[in-house]
């Protein structure tokens, strides 16, 4: 027997929850990717997605999104799904609130090795 295809590709990869935001100790320190921090720049920490990862994070109570790339691991507190450098968490409006519910949505895989 064989495999039956469809034609499709699989659903891309989503997740809601809390998204928090780098504190300012963190600018210029390096990321688990070996990249360094910059505030300015549009990328993210995420416990599991591979580096190099390209997210739309959506803030539900503005309908504002911003996409960003996973850089670093992260965040280290339960029941927050990804931290944001602080550009990309002003682009949703989220800057200076700590902390905020965001859906995530893969829309570009990490580069092949």
């Amino acid at each position: 027997m064989g495999a039956c295809v469809t034609g499709r590709s699989p659903a891309p990869y989503t997740e809601s929850g809390i998204g928090t935001y780098y504190a300012d100790k963190f600018e210029g320190r390096p990321t688990a990717s070996g990249t360094t921090y910059r505030s300015r720049q549009l990328t993210a920490a995420h416990k599991t997605l591979p580096f190099g990862t390209v997210v739309r994070v959506t803030n539900p109570r503005n309908g504002r999104s911003v996409e960003v790339t996973i850089t670093d691991r992260g965040p280290h507190v339960k029941g927050r799904i990804i931290d944001l450098s602080k550009e990309a968490a002003r682009r949703i409006g989220i800057f200076g609130q700590g902390m905020a519910p965001v859906e995530l949505r893969v829309v570009r895989a990490a580069p092949s090795r």
